[in-house]
């Protein structure tokens, strides 16, 4: 008998009490903390986006003086959210569900990897805090120091064997940080999109034949040739009609189009970037998808081309890093399904196509009576 289970089985995004890519620093005084997770963040800026957690003993009562639960202050070069109550992962995470890096003081929170200072001023606070060293990464040398401390090699003898810096090589650490990103890149999966109706078309596009095989199948290649997995995006009731070889997707959300089937693939894959094709786009070539990749953004939501034809965002030949799941469910709880207004919304790369012709949607039987009729067929 199958063991009966109250709540769906649902892939989980991996992430810390904060984000993905969360780093405690800990081992010595709060200021020191803060000026290495200060020079970190500038030396990281321009290519990843990071952020930095921390506890302010000497709170401004001040801020909420009118009562309010909320308040939000534009301050030009930055925005202000002030506000009342608890916070927790599941508050935490969406708010730094854009962050590549996330810094943090272990002094006061707890993280899934560790950066060990070792420092004679926090010896003693360190000693009762050693159940929040979990997975340390990287030691650090404060001025003067050469020895990890004995209480922590007589429980964890494995950190001599660490890559360890001074305190005051900003330099290397970045380096290691910027090492460990690059490590953490998510994987590229490949979608195509096969499982509209084709009703401008009337018969299904994803098996119109212009390169010797079936649409789907020709675009099916061309992302199994770039992607770690490619994946056949379908309607549930296409299933039977799809050999295992193309490892039919089907849509978990139905009624939403591309939308739902972008969606579907993150709910099965969450952890994974998605290279979306639709199987109406003949023109996309190999060519195409590795001018889209080498130029990807990690850093943003998403890598995409802007259409020629109304110069907003393709969101069908895109790439879609695990950042957007989430960005994709507010839209859909906002009472939107539409992946472009999504993108236009969102922080992206935004590409212009060396040839247009990529992006030319063959949706009607005229546009494809038209497109044979230049030979492209």
């Amino acid at each position: 008998m199958t063991k009966h289970s109250k709540h769906a089985k649902l892939a989980r995004p991996f992430s810390g009490n904060f984000a993905r890519q969360e780093w405690a620093i800990i081992g010595t005084p709060c200021g020191n903390i803060q000026q290495l997770a200060a020079g970190v963040m500038r030396a990281l800026g321009e290519r990843w986006k990071t952020a930095y957690l921390d506890a302010d003993h000497h709170g401004d009562d001040q801020a909420l003086a009118s009562g309010a639960q909320l308040q939000y202050t534009d301050k030009i070069q930055y925005h202000r959210l002030d506000f009342r109550g608890k916070l927790g992962p599941f508050q935490f995470r969406p708010l730094l569900n854009e962050q590549d890096l996330v810094l943090i003081n272990g002094n006061h929170f707890a993280a899934e990897k560790q950066i060990l200072v070792i420092d004679p001023k926090k010896a003693e606070s360190l000693q009762r805090k050693t159940d929040r060293l979990t997975d340390v990464r990287l030691v650090l040398y404060a001025e003067g120091v050469e020895a990890i401390h004995p209480f922590l090699l007589e429980k964890m003898p494995e950190l001599a064997k660490l890559p360890a810096y001074s305190l005051a090589d900003v330099s290397s650490i970045v380096q290691f940080l910027e090492r460990e990103l690059q490590q953490a890149l998510p994987p590229l999966y490949g979608l195509v999109l096969a499982g509209g109706k084709s009703q401008r078309m009337g018969r299904d596009k994803g098996l119109i034949d212009y390169h010797g095989l079936p649409q789907r199948e020709y675009a099916y290649q061309l992302l199994q040739d770039v992607c770690q997995e490619t994946f056949l995006s379908v309607r549930p009731d296409q299933i039977e009609e799809i050999p295992e070889r193309l490892q039919p997707l089907p849509d978990a959300l139905l009624g939403l189009g591309p939308y739902g089937a972008i969606l579907s693939a993150f709910q099965a894959h969450p952890d994974k970037a998605w290279l979306v094709l639709a199987c109406d786009l003949p023109l996309v070539s190999s060519e195409a998808l590795r001018f889209l990749i080498d130029r990807r953004n990690p850093a943003k939501n998403a890598t995409a081309f802007q259409s020629p034809v109304n110069d907003f965002p393709d969101p069908l030949l895109a790439i879609w890093e695990p950042k957007s799941y989430l960005t994709l469910l507010q839209f859909l709880a906002q009472g939107y399904s539409c992946p472009r207004k999504a993108l236009i919304n969102s922080d992206i790369e935004l590409l212009q196509a060396p040839d247009p012709d990529w992006l030319k949607n063959v949706n009607t039987e005229e546009e494809y009576l038209h497109f044979t009729r230049e030979g492209r067929a």
